[in-house]
């Protein structure tokens, strides 16, 4: 018995290109469905870092804080809270610009708005019309009768 010996076949360039294409093309999606979700963390970060700050605001101005006091100086009250570590990071939105900080017209409460998570929302608005507007045109017409 014979054994037949045979020879290994190297990888062609067209194979070697081919993978490298398949590759680009797997990157490139994924590369695009991140970006998406970038700004999901993004805003997700600003919604929960808007609920804590108000939080602890409120339990500051429950224990005796002037609510002026919160407005001129947002920093000193959450670092005398005890309850926050890196007072910078949490004044901070997702995509590192300061929170807007304001007492609201009744003069009760604190707002704090962010210019970037709120175009972030006016985005997810018009995506939410167009898609409705798009896929459910018959429908909505027919709602309206």
């Amino acid at each position: 018995m014979r054994k037949i010996k045979r020879k290994k076949r190297p990888m062609t360039l067209l194979e070697i290109m081919i993978v490298i294409f398949i590759i680009g093309i797997i990157s490139s999606v994924i590369g695009y469905n991140m970006k998406g979700s970038l700004e999901k963390a993004k805003a997700f970060k600003t919604k929960e870092g808007i609920k804590k700050i108000n939080e602890i605001f409120d339990l500051e101005v429950a224990s005796g804080t002037l609510l002026q006091d919160v407005i001129d100086d947002p920093g000193a009250v959450l670092k005398s809270s005890g309850l926050v570590s890196n007072v910078k990071d949490l004044l901070r939105d997702g995509w590192g610009k300061d929170y807007a900080i304001r007492m609201s017209k009744s003069g009760r409460s604190v707002i704090i708005k962010s210019d970037n998570y709120d175009r972030y929302q006016s985005k997810q608005k018009k995506k939410s019309k167009n898609t409705l507007a798009l896929n459910d045109d018959d429908e909505v017409e027919e709602d309206e009768d």
